[in-house]
């Protein structure tokens, strides 16, 4: 029995299970306290009112798996609803044009991010704090004010509503539901997957073992300046404007998120669908703060550091008792007696 329960604890999949589990208790303790709760748009606007956040995580994951860190995120994601909204106020180029422009900018960041901190051996906590200062200023050199967006393919892709049945969601909440399953199906079940955990879990064996360490490493930091812009393509459809500040803190909201949903600070372990739960984690806290309609929204800051906190020290115990089981199965192995000597 112990063993099983051991076992469990070391499965990779143990902190998502811990993070849907905590989702449903917080759900479910919010259905019992609010009937507006128990309305099936409240659940679908967790995912309207998050889908910039799901998007922007996405990318933290893959570069926390290779035990990297993108801090640049949100200015990136700020950069991009200002770049957007300076092209369609100021110039005639189509939407789609503009919206192509914008996504290659933030993925070339991404890359030209990567590429130095792999050629150059440097810490991704330094180069992209500098992106984001370089993004943060760049956002404010193009316009200090608010650009409002008012471009009517804009503005109707804004307002358009996928109906469900039994209620709606936005498109920015589809495209973000489509990235969370291209990105389970890459990191789970192609060979670019299987090289991002590898390195994660370790980059020198990685590189002997044959894997293309630096292509990969630029790769991922391609995916997560590519999911930013996603990101704030995502957020303007729902703020319709061009603003320096926009998705100030965004970088920590969803490394935390992807902590909570499983992936682990250290690298070689991450699952995108938990990252999904952690974001709804927040996104339902947040819910009760609203319905609760007298606190402020800053809670939603304190109990998101509580829990992280909780997190990272439930993966340093399951760390250690992957450790446990790893060393006592080996002593548990025998060995192979000595080969007798060849005699001539």
């Amino acid at each position: 029995m112990m063993n099983k329960i051991n076992s469990m604890i070391a499965s990779k999949y143990f902190s998502f299970f811990v993070t849907v589990a905590l989702f449903v208790i917080l759900y479910g303790a919010g259905m019992a306290m609010y009937k507006g709760f128990m309305r099936p748009q409240v659940f679908l606007n967790l995912f309207i009112d998050n889908a910039a956040l799901i998007i922007v995580t996405i990318g933290i994951t893959f570069t926390l798996i290779i035990a990297g860190i993108d801090l640049s995120v949100g200015a990136v994601l700020a950069l991009v609803c200002m770049v957007l909204a300076w092209l369609l106020a100021n110039t005639g180029i189509p939407v789609g044009l503009a919206v192509l422009l914008v996504l290659v900018m933030g993925t070339v960041f991404g890359a030209l991010q990567g590429y130095i901190i792999t050629k150059f051996d440097l810490q991704p906590f330094i180069i992209t704090l500098a992106g984001m200062f370089f993004c943060r200023g760049l956002t404010a050199v193009i316009s200090q004010d608010t650009i409002q967006i008012v471009n009517p393919t804009w503005v109707a892709l804004a307002s358009y509503r996928i109906d469900l049945g039994v209620g709606f969601v936005s498109i920015g909440a589809v495209i973000a539901l489509i990235m969370i399953a291209i990105a389970a199906v890459i990191l789970g079940f192609t060979k670019f997957g299987r090289a991002v955990f590898a390195i994660g879990g370790s980059e020198s064996s990685a590189a002997l073992m044959g894997l293309p360490v630096f292509r990969t490493k630029v790769t991922v930091y391609a995916i997560s300046g590519f999911c930013a812009s996603m990101g704030g393509l995502a957020y303007s459809l729902i703020m319709l404007t061009g603003y320096n500040l926009h998705g100030l803190g965004m970088e920590m909201d969803a490394i935390a998120s992807s902590v909570i949903g499983g992936t682990l600070l250290t690298g070689g372990v991450g699952f995108i669908p938990g990252a999904l739960v952690g974001v709804l984690i927040q996104g339902v806290i947040l819910t009760f703060i609203s319905f609760q309609g007298t606190l402020s929204a800053w809670w939603t800051k304190i109990v998101v550091g509580a829990l992280l906190c909780v997190f990272i020290i439930m993966q340093a115990l399951i760390t250690e008792q992957k450790s446990k089981l790893s060393s006592k199965r080996s002593m548990e192995t025998p060995s192979e007696p000595p080969k007798p000597a060849m005699q001539n």
